[in-house]
């Protein structure tokens, strides 16, 4: 399956890098590109990309409203695109506001080309992307003062999990994956799958990243718990 891309940055010289970089790969191909958050928006609803690697800060509609229109605009439908939003340091306090949004993960601007392409297609088969070193840098600077789309979730709600679906959890919040959970619990990543689903599903949380948030939200992991 090829996966197709639509590149959305300001300046048109990242966009040129990323694609001479997405375009090297055979399971890749560009399909379009915008200037700002209006523009990716339009080229989305024409063009169906699988992906939208997305810019934030943009002249006009931002990459995080534009995010929200893209997702909310294509829930109802059959092809719903992944946002994978980019960001540079000094607009950490914005991704958790893109992941809201409905991004299904965050990339520095800095990320090696393989592990651009690698994020490509994690978040194309459906997973999300949450990069331990980012993530805690990212939560230990905010996590005191992160506005909170859980503002009635407390530690009770938690109680619908089993004690193997909060371990489980838990490590999510850590950035593991699934088969780096397997290797933790010594069980196969199939059931380890299995776990996954029921915690998002019990939680009524839209992916991965969204079960991170939570994570620390309700205090199951606190800043400097990452390893």
């Amino acid at each position: 399956m090829t996966i197709r891309v639509l590149l959305v940055d300001d300046q048109p010289l990242l966009r040129t890098g990323f694609r001479l970089i997405l375009e090297a790969e055979p399971d890749i191909t560009v399909v379009g590109q915008a200037g700002d958050g209006k523009g990716a928006q339009e080229q989305t609803r024409a063009l169906l990309p699988d992906v939208v690697l997305m810019d934030i800060r943009m002249p006009g509609v931002d990459g995080i409203e534009a995010t929200r229109r893209i997702v909310r605009e294509a829930a109802p439908a059959a092809h719903v695109p992944k946002v994978l939003v980019l960001t540079t340091f000094d607009l950490d306090e914005y991704i958790v506001e893109a992941l809201r949004a409905g991004a299904s993960g965050f990339l520095l601007k800095d990320v090696p080309p393989d592990e651009l392409v690698q994020a490509i297609r994690v978040v194309a088969a459906g997973d999300a992307i949450v990069a331990p070193s980012v993530t805690r840098r990212l939560l230990d600077r905010f996590s005191a003062k992160l506005p909170s789309a859980y503002e009635q979730a407390t530690p009770a709600r938690l109680d619908r999990l089993t004690e193997r679906e909060l371990e489980v959890l838990r490590l999510i919040a850590k950035g593991m994956s699934n088969a780096e959970i397997a290797a933790k619990l010594v069980v196969s990543e199939t059931t380890v799958k299995t776990h996954v689903g029921n915690v998002l599903t019990k939680l009524g949380l839209r992916d991965r990243v969204q079960a991170v948030v939570l994570a620390y939200e309700t205090g199951l992991i606190t800043p400097g718990a990452l390893p």
